[in-house]
């Protein structure tokens, strides 16, 4: 059966080698009216010495490529397509939906039964607000927290994504640690000066620094599970004690399940482990693949926005009753049957991963939390961003132009998360460790 898939991974290799043509004419076409050709920097695979592939279409655990050559998934849109691409109830949903209009621009009724979704997922969530993206749901909870407890300071872990407002883009992961900018041009030092940052995974460093400067605290913001740095967990106790600290400080703990949210368990990080952190932000899975996220907690916090409260937060575009008709049809198919089978194909992919790396003796550790896993190109155990820029991202991007020259559609960073999906089958799985076990060699 391995000699059938690696066959399979060298007859994709010169297929797709081929179609590379129309995306360097695409690039090239994109270049000339977009920064770098790309909405969005890690598209760009410049930090893995290639180009982009342009996606035409997709489908299940596949995407297309302009000149028609098949991949096998692992983006999946930065984590979003739980269920797969296209899957038919999210694209009836979606088409049912906009017959009746794309916007509004006032409330409706499948607002609220989103709200009480999400309420009935995240039992922390008490009242939520929807938003059209991760960046917006992380700064507008960073507002309330800061509006609710009339302090300034907010405190943020290296490596961690929280999007791009400026005074979150300092020591940031995601494509600004890709790209070697993690605190970005245009952002005024006095708008980052309220924000503290210390290493993911350090408890005593929080210790001291709430013993220090703990009434100063407005909030602390963590990824639950980074994925922003590739895959690093937290380390038992790290996650409790930024909830114990900041409630006996008068703080707001934020868990950022942007990317985790309904992706490691139905109701998130905060599920797996068993932690109510006081506020939340979601997107990605919780919007259904369209632009939508949402951000909620405690009724006290969330009763300062406006309306309501002096916080004021709004958006042309948010509970858009297409991106929230979407969002239900893939909510309502998340159930434990879904999360048992992306635990069985997740732990095969990194059971493989880690034996082919092993196997030719390469320095690489895979790290994996459900359906989330990374390729660290490093010993590891990385459990911090100091950990991570120790991957040999050079090694990293000679990897990834092999997977891509073998059908294998795998994250263009050292520093990005893959995702498994539930379209995905144990023959896609075997054929890709077939194919990273080709490219390793």
């Amino acid at each position: 059966m391995l000699r059938v898939a690696r066959s399979l991974c060298h007859f994709q290799r010169a297929e797709n080698i081929m179609s590379d043509l129309k995306s360097i004419e695409l690039l090239a076409r994109a270049e000339r009216v977009i920064p770098g050709g790309v909405n969005s920097p890690v598209r760009a695979f410049r930090s893995v010495g290639g180009k982009p592939v342009f996606v035409t279409r997709a489908e299940g655990a596949y995407v297309v490529g302009a000149d028609g050559a098949k991949y096998t998934d692992y983006v999946g849109s930065w984590g979003p397509m739980i269920l797969g691409h296209a899957h038919p109830a999210v694209v009836s949903a979606i088409a049912e939906a906009a017959k009746n209009g794309t916007s509004y621009g006032a409330p409706t009724e499948l607002e609220i039964r989103y709200a009480e979704k999400i309420i009935e997922l995240y039992p922390s969530i008490e009242v939520m607000r929807a938003v059209s993206s991760g960046t917006e749901a992380c700064m507008s909870a960073i507002r309330v927290a800061r509006g609710f407890t009339g302090r300034e300071a907010i405190v943020k872990f290296a490596g961690c994504y929280h999007g791009h407002a400026d005074f979150l883009l300092v020591k940031a992961g995601s494509g600004a640690l890709t790209y070697g900018v993690p605190d970005s041009s245009g952002v005024p030092a006095a708008t980052a000066k309220d924000t503290i940052t210390l290493a993911y995974n350090d408890v005593p460093a929080l210790e001291a620094l709430f013993r220090a400067r703990g009434s100063e605290i407005a909030a602390v913001i963590v990824e639950p599970v980074v994925g922003n740095m590739g895959v690093v967990p937290p380390v038992p106790g790290f996650l409790e004690a930024i909830v114990r600290l900041c409630s006996s400080h008068g703080a707001v703990s934020i868990f950022d399940e942007v990317m985790t949210g309904s992706r490691v368990a139905r109701g998130g990080m905060q599920e797996r482990v068993g932690i109510r952190p006081d506020m939340t932000c979601l997107g990605k899975v919780i919007g259904g693949g369209m632009p939508l996220a949402a951000f909620g907690g405690r009724r006290a916090m969330m009763e300062k926005v406006a309306p309501l409260g002096p916080v004021y937060q709004a958006g042309t575009l948010s509970g858009n009753p297409v991106a929230v008709s979407a969002a239900l049809a893939q909510l309502d198919r998340l159930d434990a049957k879904l999360y048992g089978k992306l635990e069985s194909l997740g732990a095969r992919l990194e059971k493989g991963l880690a034996h082919s790396a092993n196997k030719h003796g390469i320095d690489a550790c895979v790290q994996r939390v459900g359906s989330m896993i990374t390729l660290f190109f490093t010993k590891g155990p990385v459990r911090s961003f100091t950990d991570a820029v120790k991957s040999d991202t050079a090694r990293f991007g000679r990897w990834h132009r092999g997977m891509i020259a073998r059908g294998q559609y795998w994250p263009p960073s050292q520093y990005e998360a893959a995702f498994v999906s539930a379209a995905h089958t144990e023959a896609d799985v075997d054929a890709t460790i077939a194919a990273a076990d080709d490219a390793l060699a």
